[in-house]
């Protein structure tokens, strides 16, 4: 062809080229939106992400997800000449990394990131090593377009010169894509009130509200929320009967058995060991116990082999809010960040009401999960962090539990007693890398390699530390007339890193499940063995550790929201995701409604509004 003729047709075709998206554009947003439907995928399992977004008839979440895809990429086309290139080019690495960022948290607490995350940073310093372990090689695929695409914007400099700017799409774009989700919002959400699909709602399961909107519309959404609701509320009169009501149904009529107030005027430690499951209580590996100190400790013990984790997005944090308030963190972000100033009827202050000194510590920074905040505010009238301890052996996060628990003994020695001392382990925290010199478990290199190796080698370590912590209280007399409560503040290897488990071999089946088991042992020094098989969770801690002390139940039944495990004849726990485990399923109603009024009573900082 000519190229007179070739530049005629060019400039005849310049209109209608100038009222379509250059080919840059069109790439940017179509494998954006392929990496959506991937990310989705990668979360849930690929026939499922498939058949709910192409085949079965909730099929318009594919649509939802594509206009919202559209939305995102449509703020370049307002832009001309490369500058357009370039904005579509930083949305596109935009994405990619919101993407990556969501896959890597949620493969590590089965959420997605959050506004309430922005609060958390402080809690990144400590938490690298952890967060690169749930990072793997594929990953990096979603940044392959984005590396294409920044080579060729510097190779080809004079690509995308002659681009208009294209308002006239960008509005289409706005108003096809906000009319079709608002028409299924409308349908599904008011008109059907979600009988059969929804899109803008909260579901239990994270992954169901990422499914429901994509990517884009979870954070869209996520952030119209936070900004909507992270204001403490008022509540209904009605909202206010219904938490009354469901207090007064949770009473239970048992009568009193011989450990009530069995420990009354003695010490307390509770004792939150981090990533401690229950599957290795009682258990070894080549002969070897991996807990020794826990197994010896069960002969004078009370304990709770169907005990389970509850905590959420707060983890740690959380474990914390529920053993000492007994009440459910909030069903988005970290209580502690949202509500560290709540006012809560707490075991410190439940036992300050009896004369004790109430002390919390963690051998971390102040500001991780907001703690000491949040712990202060909950009535422990002294905290000591990182800066109270001499930071002479680190391993993981900070100060080895070693060094730290042998720092705590003349703590100890100097409170006024009786006291109440909590106290959180950090070093058997993920990923597991215990220095060689404390591996003491003699393990095959090949499992000793592996994450789940590393759990066994960090837990024996940690149960070594609390041995030696135990025989210097008796060796200071301290031990007669103390009451060590142990338990785990949420899974570790199962909970992180459980997709490596179907990998390893040789296999062994005691290791591939644990349920979300955590233990919790109630030690006293000569008080004989003792295991309660009723189903419970971290929520029941503090009415069954207040009946021990000879706390007055009516001192507490009207706020906590958990049981005394050593006289309740209902067996259940709930699980932070909403699932019901145990036997007594005619209370599964109302058992699992306290979650959300738990939301409620946390977000209107309810306990602290009835006191007035």
């Amino acid at each position: 062809m000519p190229v007179l003729q070739y530049e005629s047709i060019k400039r005849n075709l310049r209109p209608i080229i100038d009222l379509v998206p250059d080919p840059f554009w069109w790439g940017s947003f179509i494998i954006g939106y392929i990496k959506v439907i991937a990310f989705m995928g990668l979360t849930t399992s690929w026939n499922n992400s498939w058949e709910f977004y192409f085949v079965n008839n909730y099929a318009v979440s594919s649509v939802i997800a594509l206009c919202f895809t559209l939305l995102f990429f449509s703020a370049p086309l307002l832009f001309k000449g490369r500058s357009r290139l370039w904005v579509t080019w930083v949305f596109s690495a935009i994405l990619a990394f919101l993407l990556f960022a969501d896959l890597v948290y949620y493969r590590g607490y089965g959420d997605f990131l959050t506004f309430h995350l922005i609060a958390q940073l402080a809690n990144l310093e400590d938490l690298g090593g952890s967060i690169v372990s749930l990072i793997y090689l594929p990953d990096a695929l979603f940044f392959i377009d984005c590396l294409v695409g920044l080579l060729l914007l510097i190779v080809k400099r004079e690509l995308g010169k002659e681009i208009r700017r294209q308002t006239p799409w960008f509005l289409l774009i706005c108003v096809l894509a906000v009319g079709f989700i608002y028409s299924a919002h409308y349908r599904y959400d008011r008109v059907e009130n979600g009988q059969n699909q929804i899109v803008f709602r909260i579901c239990w399961t994270p992954t169901d509200t990422m499914r429901n909107l994509s990517p884009v519309g979870y954070h869209f959404y996520e952030g119209y929320v936070y900004f909507k609701e992270n204001q403490v509320i008022e509540l209904t009169p009605e909202q206010e009967e219904e938490i009354e009501n469901w207090y007064v149904q949770h009473q239970e009529d048992s009568p009193a058995d011989q450990y009530q107030g069995i420990f009354a005027g003695q010490n307390l430690i509770l004792l939150q060991v981090e990533s401690l499951e229950n599957f290795v209580i009682n258990q070894s590996y080549n002969g070897q116990e991996i807990t020794p100190t826990l197994n010896r400790l069960l002969q004078d013990s009370i304990y709770f082999p169907n005990f389970y984790e509850q905590v959420w997005n707060g983890t740690t944090s959380d474990a914390e809010l529920l053993t000492n308030a007994s009440v459910y963190p909030v069903r988005r972000g970290s209580t502690f960040f949202r509500y560290p100033l709540n006012e809560y009827n707490s075991l410190p202050k439940l036992l300050a009401e009896k004369g004790y000194t109430t002390q919390a510590s963690h051998p971390d920074n102040a500001g991780y999960w907001n703690w000491v905040q949040a712990l202060s505010a909950m009535g422990f009238a002294n905290t000591l962090d990182i800066t109270d301890f001499v930071m002479d052996e680190k391993i993981g996060l900070g100060l080895s539990d070693g060094s730290y628990l042998r720092q705590m003994l003349p703590i100890l020695e100097q409170s006024g007693q009786p006291f109440y001392d909590f106290i959180i382990t950090m070093t058997s925290h993920g990923p597991f890398d215990l220095p060689q010199e404390y591996r003491e478990l003699e393990i095959e290199p090949q499992l000793d390699r592996t994450k789940l190796g590393g759990y066994f080698q960090s837990i024996r370590y940690v149960d070594k530390q609390i041995g030696m912590f135990i025989e210097s209280l008796d060796q200071k007399g301290l031990l007669d007339n103390t009451v060590i409560v142990i338990y785990g503040d949420h899974e570790g290897i199962h909970k992180y890193y459980n997709d490596e488990l179907a990998g390893i071999q040789p296999q062994e089946d005691w290791w591939m499940a644990n349920d979300r088991k955590v233990p919790l042992i109630i030690y006293k020094k000569d008080m004989g063995p003792k295991i309660i098989e009723t189903t419970g969770g971290q929520i029941d801690v503090l009415p069954t550790v207040a009946y021990l002390m000879g706390i007055e139940e009516e001192k507490y039944a009207g706020t906590a929201q958990g049981r005394n495990l050593l006289t309740t004849q209902r067996d259940y726990a709930v699980l932070a995701d909403g699932t019901f485990v145990g036997t007594s399923k005619e209370l599964e109603d109302h058992a699992i409604k306290g979650l959300s009024l738990s939301d409620l009573i946390i977000q209107s900082n309810y306990f602290d509004q009835k006191e007035k």
